[in-house]
């Protein structure tokens, strides 16, 4: 589907110089001369180059529907991540780093989205917040109350985060799977 360059917006799929980019960053700039412009930045979903490009409302770009299928986690195995579609229960296996840093949050059992495109899978989304264990973290120190103390922890599943002085070893925390930070302990 063509659309015009001033309606792309961030999380837009498109395709631009033969290859599939997503809109990271979004700017509308209007200079005072000439006219206006999205000033927009890209990143490329095959390699993950990064690419700023300003696009004029008259210039048409193909906008790029992705297939989106729900997916279960449900092991790793040799650097392969194995995953089955919930509706056919077909496995596929995706290379870990294929899913990166995020992988580490992958839980058994764990629903996620990949997203395709002409049958490749070219993305995966987790769930925005994951419920952790904390392993290791240091002692409170008494006294050492100031406003924005926190603490490194390492959760069960090896990944570091900051968290507030009053977690402990044990505590299961809520965190961002995005930002890769503390949101608040679990009930």
């Amino acid at each position: 589907m063509k659309i015009n360059g001033n309606e792309i917006r961030p999380g837009n799929v498109i395709q631009h110089n033969g290859e599939l980019w997503v809109a990271v960053k979004l700017q509308h700039v209007k200079p005072g001369k000439g006219g206006a412009f999205a000033q927009i930045e890209l990143k490329n979903l095959i390699n993950g180059s990064k690419l700023n490009e300003r696009f004029r409302s008259a210039d048409k770009v193909e906008r790029v529907r992705l297939e989106q299928t729900d997916y279960q986690f449900l092991y790793e195995s040799d650097e392969m991540l194995v995953f089955m579609d919930t509706e056919s229960y077909e496995q596929i296996e995706l290379q870990a780093e294929f899913v990166g840093d995020r992988a580490a949050f992958l839980q058994d059992g764990m629903n996620v989205v990949v997203e395709s495109h002409e049958s490749k899978p070219i993305g995966i989304r987790l769930p925005d917040q994951v419920t952790l264990e904390v392993s290791e973290t240091e002692a409170v120190v008494k006294g050492q109350t100031a406003a924005s103390s926190n603490k490194p922890a390492i959760c069960d599943n090896g990944v570091r985060v900051m968290v507030p002085p009053f977690i402990e070893i044990g505590d299961k925390i809520i965190v961002d799977t995005n930002e890769v930070t503390y949101l608040k302990r679990a009930d």
